[in-house]
């Protein structure tokens, strides 16, 4: 959206690094807030990705406007992907922001604790580690109190 904003808005006079109008990124940023600005409450989940790696300044100067805006990241694999290990996600470069808002102090502790361990692997072995742990439980609760009896770090004290 921003490369094509870029392209087809008429250019304001300044110019950013990578060749990007500033004026190209306004339409964009509008749409994507607005699902921060729901009248009357309400509930919009926009999806958005960004191409990076591409070589290109300006695709790295769009997604550096917009990373701050979103309130998760899913970072894929190119690696993993070649290699046909899927889901091709990058466990330890993705994550949710505030997500101390979204869960109670003790499933945030052993996510944490989870991603000090997963923080530690390369991120294939991350995953492969992450996904033989789920396969062996049923459900979210199952899966982390299985991370907490197998895991161990500071928060074991308690």
């Amino acid at each position: 959206m921003g490369r094509a904003y870029n392209i087809a808005a008429p250019a304001s006079g300044r110019i950013l690094s990578g060749g990007v109008d500033s004026a190209a990124l306004y339409p964009p940023k509008k749409f994507f807030g607005a699902a921060r600005n729901i009248e009357d409450g309400g509930s919009l989940t926009i999806l958005a990705t960004a191409l990076v790696d591409t070589g290109s300044r300006m695709d790295e100067v769009i997604f550096e406007e917009f990373k701050g805006t979103g309130n998760m990241e899913l970072i894929l694999d190119r690696k993993m992907a070649d290699k046909r290990i899927f889901p091709a996600v990058n466990v330890v470069a993705s994550g949710t922001r505030k997500e101390e808002i979204l869960m109670g102090t003790e499933e945030l502790n052993i996510v944490w604790k989870l991603r000090r361990v997963l923080h530690a692997l390369e991120p294939q072995a991350a995953l492969e580690l992450l996904l033989e742990k789920m396969k062996g439980t049923k459900s979210n609760v199952e899966f982390l109190m299985q991370i907490q009896k197998t895991t161990s770090g500071p928060d074991d004290s308690k």
